[in-house]
């Protein structure tokens, strides 16, 4: 029960405010299109409850709340891919409702319009956090360095702080995980004022551990430090949403970063969290009150914004890339290259699932507590 109440339940209300919120700016920008929408759905699987609106849009929860979508008219299902044989069997007036009948343009407005909001949303709720409580700043101290990792090893303590990186200034403690990401595999510097230390002291640090068998270069991604407790500066309206807007192009940067990072073999893959790691993320915002939770649920949401902009079919970036194709060819891709782009990108999709969800069962040692409870049963 204290599971529940501590992790699932607030996993459950941030994810369900984030997918409407996705899937309200599909909604708003196809019927603004002339687009009919058949289904606005909170969750997959079978209908729990809901309603028709006069516009015979069905609203409803289902059963797995892990995600959501709108099914327009002429989709063939949740992920937006045409209906062929509904759409031939349609009249005029149902087909100028389908999404198939709209220009390359407008689909990929209307495609554009999930990760939007999502972006919309962060900033709003970022802007709102700065004006009313601060922008957090994280000053480049050390607030805890964790036992047996990197930092450990190569004598960083509690309490230094970081002034500079290969003999760049350190801004803060965000810029100083930027440049530990753009580092990883390589040799650097640190510089560090300690207290009761009159001069600087200059660490130099490995990214990396050597195979002894290949003698290849094994990179670390991780110093394993955590930052000390964060100064808040208030902005004036203007200067918050400016803040705002600064701290969400941001993060979708080191997002981005990270993923070339790991494309690159730079980064390891185990770096990245599935269902289980955003649920504990989320119940620890929960308990550091009402500004914690906000600010997760807007990093959360530039997140899922960036993630659906990736040009992955089945996303809307690959939905955007098949619409932007269409527009410049001026013919629409073969419907069967259709079917095997989108899936493709299903495996894709299912792939990195199982890839976060193997992560978290490790993390949180759950393959290790399911075996102890067998072990325990002749």
């Amino acid at each position: 029960m204290t599971f529940l109440a501590d992790y699932m339940i607030p996993f459950l209300i941030v994810l369900t405010i984030l997918v409407f919120v996705h899937e309200l700016g599909h909604f708003l920008v196809a019927r603004w299109n002339g687009v009919k929408v058949d289904v606005f759905s909170i969750g997959f699987g079978p209908e729990l409850f809901g309603w028709t609106d006069r516009l015979q849009t069905r609203w409803k929860f289902s059963l797995i709340p892990l995600g959501g979508y709108i099914k327009m008219l002429g989709d063939a299902d949740a992920s937006s891919r045409p209906d062929e044989k509904a759409i031939a069997k349609m009249d005029n007036i149902e087909k100028s409702q389908t999404l198939q009948s709209k220009t390359p343009l407008q689909r990929i407005a209307i495609s554009f319009a999930g990760p939007l909001a999502n972006f919309i949303f962060a900033i709003v709720v970022m802007a709102f956090i700065f004006l009313i409580k601060g922008q957090p700043h994280l000053p480049a101290t050390i607030g805890d360095v964790k036992a047996d990792m990197l930092a450990a090893k190569s004598g960083l303590l509690a309490g230094d702080k970081i002034i500079k990186f290969n003999a760049a200034p350190v801004q803060d403690f965000n810029h100083l995980r930027t440049l530990i990401t753009a580092n990883v595999g390589q040799d650097i510097s640190l510089e560090i004022n300690r207290p009761q230390q009159e001069a600087p002291l200059n660490i130099k640090i490995a990214l990396y551990t050597v195979d002894p068998t290949t003698h290849n270069r094994v990179p670390i991604s991780k110093l394993g430090i955590h930052p000390g407790e964060p100064e808040y500066i208030k902005h004036g309206p203007l200067q918050a949403v400016g803040q705002a807007v600064i701290m969400t192009f941001s993060f979708c940067y080191e997002t981005c970063l990270n993923l070339v990072q790991m494309i690159a073999g730079k980064r390891s893959g185990e770096d990245f969290g599935g269902i289980l790691a955003i649920g504990d993320m989320a119940g620890q915002s929960a308990k550091g009150g009402v500004f914690a939770v906000l600010w997760f649920m807007a990093l959360l949401s530039v997140n899922l914004g960036f993630i659906n902009l990736l040009p992955i079919p089945v996303l809307d970036g690959g939905h955007i890339m098949l619409y932007t194709i269409e527009a410049i060819r001026g013919k629409a891709v073969n419907e069967k290259i259709q079917e095997y782009i989108f899936l493709a990108g299903f495996i894709v999709v299912i792939g990195t699932m199982i890839m976060t969800t193997w992560n978290d069962l490790s993390r949180y040692k759950v393959i290790h507590w399911i075996l102890s409870i067998f072990k325990n049963y002749p």
